[in-house]
Order: C-alpha cells, then sequence, then structure tokens
C-alpha cells in the first residue's frame, strides 16, 4: 500500500468516507425493513468480509494474525463489529435515522471516563466542558417536550443505539491500550470474519433461516452497506489517516452525522426539526471541544491523546499506531 496521498487526494477520499459512513444510516434503515435486524448485521458483514479478503489480497497485505494479536482482534470483532451492528440495526427499526446516528456518535462522551477509570488517562477542564456541552445536547433530545416517555418503543430503540455507543467505547478503551504488532488494516479481515459468523449464529439462533424476498432494491443496499460503507470505506480511511493529520481527520469525521441526517430527510423524508438541529450542533460542538482537549502533563497525557485517535464515531480516538480501523459502523454501521 502506497504510504501517503498527496493532500488534495487525501482530502478527496476523506470527503468519500465522511459521505459514504453517512448515507450508511438511512441505508440500514431501509434494510431492516426488508431483513431482520441480526440478518441485517450479519449479510453486511459477509459481504463486507469477502471485499476485503479481495482487497487485502490485491495489496498483498492479508497476513495470518499472530498471538499477540488475538486480543485486539477480539477486543474489536466482539463489542464493535458485533455487539455495536446488532443493537444499531436492531434500535434503529424504532428510531428515526437521522436521531439513530446522532445517538451512536455520542460515543466519545463514555470514552473520557472510561479512558480514565481504566487506563489513567487525565480529564481536563476541556474534556470537562466538551462533556458538558454535549451532554446538554443529550438531554435536549429527551427533553418531555420532543421525546415521548410514554413510547415503549422509542425508549428500547434510543436506549439500544446509546447501549451501542457504550459497547463501541469498550472496544475503543481496549484498544487504546494494546501494543500493537500487525497494523490495524491487516487485522481487519479477521475481525470481519469472527463478526460475521458470530452475526450470523445470533440470526440463526434467534431469527431461524430467513426467508428474504430479494430484489434489485434490496441487493443493491446490501452491497453498499457491505463494500462501500464498510469494506472500501476501512481501507480509505486507512489511506487517509496516513496523509493527513490527526486534528483534520478528528474534526472532519464530526460532519458524519450531520451528513447522516441530511441524507435521511432526504431520502427517507424525515423531518429535521429545530431540537434535532440543536442537539446535533451541542453534541458535535462537544464532542470537538473534548476530544480536541490537551493534557496538561506533557508526559503520559499527551502520549494518551496521541494514541486516542481512531475513527468513527471521532477520530479523536484510534489505535496507537495507525488510524486505520473503523469500527463500526461505524460511522458505520
Amino acid at each position: 500500500m502506497k504510504s501517503t496521498l498527496p493532500r488534495g487526494a487525501a482530502l478527496l477520499l476523506f470527503a468519500v468516507v465522511v459521505l459514504a459512513w453517512g448515507f450508511n444510516w438511512p441505508v440500514t434503515k431501509m434494510i431492516v425493513h426488508s431483513i431482520s435486524p441480526l440478518w441485517t448485521a450479519a449479510l453486511r458483514s459477509l459481504i463486507a468480509t469477502v471485499a476485503l479478503l479481495c482487497l487485502l489480497s490485491a495489496q498483498g497485505n492479508l497476513t495470518v494474525p499472530r498471538r499477540g494479536d488475538l486480543p485486539v482482534v477480539f477486543g474489536i470483532a466482539l463489542p464493535h463489529m458485533v455487539a455495536f451492528s446488532a443493537l444499531v440495526a436492531i434500535g434503529i427499526q424504532f428510531v428515526p435515522a437521522g436521531r439513530a446516528i446522532v445517538l451512536g456518535y455520542t460515543t466519545p462522551l463514555w470514552v473520557i471516563p472510561a479512558a480514565r477509570l481504566f487506563l489513567g488517562e487525565p480529564i481536563t477542564r476541556r474534556h470537562l466542558m466538551g462533556g458538558g456541552v454535549a451532554f446538554a445536547g443529550l438531554a435536549l433530545m429527551f427533553n418531555p417536550a420532543a421525546f415521548d416517555w410514554g413510547d415503549g418503543r422509542a425508549l428500547l430503540g434510543n436506549g439500544l443505539l446509546l447501549l451501542a455507543a457504550g459497547c463501541w467505547a469498550v472496544s475503543i478503551v481496549y484498544v487504546r491500550a494494546h501494543r500493537w504488532i500487525s497494523t490495524p488494516f491487516q487485522l481487519v479481515f479477521w475481525e470481519a470474519l469472527l463478526a460475521s459468523l458470530l452475526l450470523a449464529l445470533l440470526a440463526i439462533l434467534f431469527d431461524g433461516i430467513p426467508h428474504i424476498e430479494w430484489t434489485p432494491r434490496l441487493s443493491l443496499l446490501l452491497v453498499y452497506g457491505g463494500v462501500v460503507g464498510n469494506a472500501l470505506a476501512y481501507w480509505a480511511i486507512a489511506m487517509v489517516n496516513r496523509s493527513l493529520p490527526a486534528a483534520t481527520t478528528s474534526l472532519g469525521l464530526l460532519a458524519t452525522p450531520v451528513v447522516g441526517t441530511l441524507s435521511a430527510a432526504i431520502v427517507l423524508g424525515e423531518p429535521v426539526g429545530p431540537t434535532l438541529l440543536c442537539a446535533m450542533a451541542l453534541i458535535v460542538s462537544g464532542i470537538a471541544l473534548g476530544t480536541m482537549a490537551r493534557a496538561p502533563s506533557p508526559r503520559g497525557a499527551a502520549s494518551a491523546m496521541k494514541s486516542s485517535r481512531r475513527p468513527p464515531p471521532s477520530a479523536a480516538v484510534a489505535p496507537p499506531r495507525e488510524q486505520a480501523v473503523r469500527s463500526v459502523r461505524d460511522g458505520a454501521t
């Protein structure tokens, strides 16, 4: 793989990643209308696995994980690729896609206290300020005037999406502490393969063998979700992170929920009211403030922040060796 791209090419590729991940959320919403959530997650993961196998093989980057790589393979596959993907696919049935992506992108809010608790990373004033602003946006989304607390389905959907964000945070915190042997992109195929097997097993256990009414539209949505929204986006963000400063990707990826919300409004006709817009602005601004904060001590804290840039939901939380793996979903789901 070429080590870097010209700045203009890297910025263009980065824009493609943001658009791909943002549009992935309304795509997921459309797929779960035709396929059960667990099978939606499993099929997209299987498609992404095949695409990653082809991509890595073509680049000569396909390697067998070493023993020291196995913990991070499980640490990314289980909480992120399996739990996050499944919970989002289930939750988005009951929540508009625009609202879902904003909730999914609260992951950095849970990373900051978890990193303090488990990794000893300091919490600075800017962390607190950013968290306060973002939580104000979250509170705005759930204020009684804008959210029906008596709607059990809405409560379930919103709760599952917040739980998904928490699962992703677990993966990110583990990744921060991991000592890398292979590069993140070299391991992503094995993570996707493990996730695909587990998601398929869960889908069989809970939903049985699927009876899908295949249409060209549904096939294209699945291919988009698996190839564009996952496999190609993994490769693209690996190239971007080699070529652009971490601050650029950290802030740029915060455009993903904006793209997701707007695309849901255009494609699905979802209303975008002032409450959602204000809440999204507060959450994105708070995350930008908190994740770009600098620790006061140049020793330990500074190096911890340098190792915290990982794509989505904010590139400010990544593996220390290379910001190349998703996560899901994330922004991609």
